[in-house]
């Protein structure tokens, strides 16, 4: 169906961390319809700021039609949704993008997560029906590593070493030995890359999630582009829609 800006209620907000809030909306419909790594746009009150920002369906009660959002702020916008409280009106886009494919029971997924990509994981966490190992990445400060566990094994990896094994997720897959048929990730470029490199040496599939600004969010005004495989048979550019075509890709098919 199109997807209309509406407005929304919202149910519940709360601080996960230093900067990292969460947030659950009232959104029927949208909540109803949306997949595990698909993300909605989020409009501001302020009329001085226009463009939506782009924030990743964490968490779904679809029966409800309850959508989480837990997000980082960064700047005017966001730290302008984290001061809403229940009952406060939000204006929102989506369900947007394409989320994660599924997964067939028989396989084995690393589920993994870095930074403010681990949020989008836990939906997928709870609607894949395989055998899971979550390995989520930190900086410092760790949020959301228990909301993962009635879901799969959960591993932690915080680079200043303060929690679960020093270093990154990989340095996690190295440390404990683990395996799997898949990579599912999302996170910062540099994650990504490395993800995607690990994955061709195993002869693995991996399908990330792109983390990108986006304008539009529906592909209209193409300030989200990404170089892919594909060549465009109209103009042989080779590029994507962050926003309509992904988030998610398989990692071959981009260049990160």
């Amino acid at each position: 169906m199109a997807k209309e800006k509406r407005a929304a209620l919202v149910k519940s907000q709360e601080r996960l961390c230093d900067d990292v809030f969460s947030m659950w909306i009232e959104a029927g419909d949208m909540a109803r319809e949306a997949v595990a790594g698909q993300f909605i746009s989020v409009y501001s009150k302020d009329g001085a700021r226009l463009l939506p920002r782009p924030i990743s369906i964490c968490e779904l009660d679809r029966e409800a039609g309850g959508l989480r959002i837990v997000y980082r702020t960064v700047g005017q916008g966001t730290r302008e949704f984290a001061g809403y409280r229940p009952g406060d009106v939000i204006h929102i886009l989506g369900p947007l993008g394409n989320g994660f494919p599924h997964v067939p029971e028989d396989m084995s997924v690393f589920l993994m997560g870095g930074g403010i990509g681990i949020p989008p994981m836990l939906q997928l966490a709870k609607d894949l029906d395989c055998r899971k190992q979550i390995i989520l990445g930190y900086r410092d400060e760790v949020f959301m590593d228990s909301e993962f566990k009635p879901y799969g094994d959960v591993f932690v990896a915080t680079e200043d070493g303060s929690a679960g094994t020093g270093g990154n997720v990989l340095d996690v897959v190295r440390e404990k030995g683990l395996t799997a048929d898949r990579i599912m990730a999302c996170g910062p470029a540099p994650m990504l890359r490395a993800l995607k490199a690990y994955a061709r040496e195993k002869d693995m599939e991996c399908y990330v999630s792109l983390e990108e600004k986006m304008a539009c969010g529906v592909g209209a005004c193409l300030a989200c582009v990404c170089v892919t495989k594909d060549v465009d048979h109209h103009s042989n550019v080779r590029n994507a829609r962050i926003c309509k075509d992904g988030p998610v890709f398989r990692a071959e098919e981009v260049e990160l």
